[in-house]
This record gives C-alpha cells, sequence and structure tokens, in this order.
C-alpha cells in the first residue's frame, strides 16, 4: 500500500467537497485537527482555505506523541518537521485534545466498520484514546484506500466516520 501511495496521484477536490459538505452539516464543530499531506494522502489545503471560521488544529510530534498548534495559515506557519512531516512551529498556540471537535485523520487504508490502518507508530491510536467521547474521528481517504479489513489490534482506535472520494 506505501508504494502505490507514492506512486498515486489522486486529485483530493471530491474528497474535500465531501468533507465541505459534512462540515456545513455541523453545528457544534468550532476546532477540527487537520494534518500536512504526505505524497499519496488527501491534500486538505483547499478544504481549509474554504473554511476561515474553523479554528484549525495541526500536529507536531513531541517524543511519542502528538501536540497540537493553531494554524491560521499552513503555507506560512508549517516548517519541516519530523518525518519529513510538515507541522507547526512550536512557538504557535497549543490547542489541547480536550479542545478538539473532530479529527481529520490520515491513513494507509480504511475498511466500512472505521478500522484504520495507520503508518505503524501508533500516534493517532495513542492519541484518539484520548479524544473527548464526543469528538468526531474522521478517516480521510482515496477510494483505492478502502480496503475489506484492516486487521485492527485491540489498541486501535476506530473512526466514526471514513470521507473517500
Amino acid at each position: 500500500m506505501r508504494r502505490v501511495l507514492r506512486e498515486a496521484q489522486p486529485c483530493s477536490e471530491p474528497v474535500c467537497e465531501q468533507l465541505h459538505q459534512w462540515l456545513t452539516r455541523q453545528e457544534a464543530v468550532r476546532t477540527i485537527a487537520a494534518y500536512a499531506a504526505l505524497p499519496g494522502e488527501v491534500d486538505l489545503s483547499n478544504f481549509i482555505a474554504r473554511h476561515p471560521h474553523i479554528r484549525w488544529a495541526y500536529p507536531r510530534v513531541s517524543g511519542e506523541k502528538l501536540i497540537f498548534h493553531q494554524v491560521r495559515n499552513p503555507s506560512s506557519e508549517l516548517v519541516g518537521g519530523n518525518f519529513n512531516i510538515l507541522e507547526p512551529s512550536p512557538t504557535l498556540p497549543e490547542i489541547t485534545t480536550a479542545e478538539i471537535d473532530a479529527f481529520l485523520c490520515p491513513g494507509l487504508a480504511f475498511d466500512s466498520t472505521g478500522g484504520r490502518l495507520g503508518r505503524g507508530r501508533g500516534f493517532y491510536d495513542r492519541l484518539l484514546a484520548h479524544a473527548r467521547p464526543d469528538a468526531r474521528k474522521i478517516g480521510v481517504c482515496f477510494p483505492f484506500q478502502q480496503v475489506p479489513d484492516t486487521c485492527p489490534e485491540p489498541h486501535d482506535v476506530r473512526m466514526d466516520t471514513i470521507i473517500c472520494g
């Protein structure tokens, strides 16, 4: 799957349009955790630009956990970080997990029961295990990333929704 993602050149717009439709149906969503896309992941840039009224939180790797920071302008406020992923500067305002209403989660693969196959380090599973019970966990992917079964392990946190273009 990693090779497929590296070689894929899918269009993010259909996924971002579905995210836009989802967001317009939400009343209580004010703070959303996003991510800086790696090659082969859904690029959320256009979706985020369409919703400046949302408080956007981006993750930064700190040891074995993710810390979120408020980002108003991803093109200028994200810097090279761990694992060659763009992340916010630690000087930006921190956002606690308890403040986040929805988490947009990347992954290698997703299944119809909300299973998510991450990249193997467990950052999102550890983070989401401590999210508010009412915070939405949304897997974001391309159609070719949907599989019959992600073979989840007991520590894997399931997504509430999978949005796939």
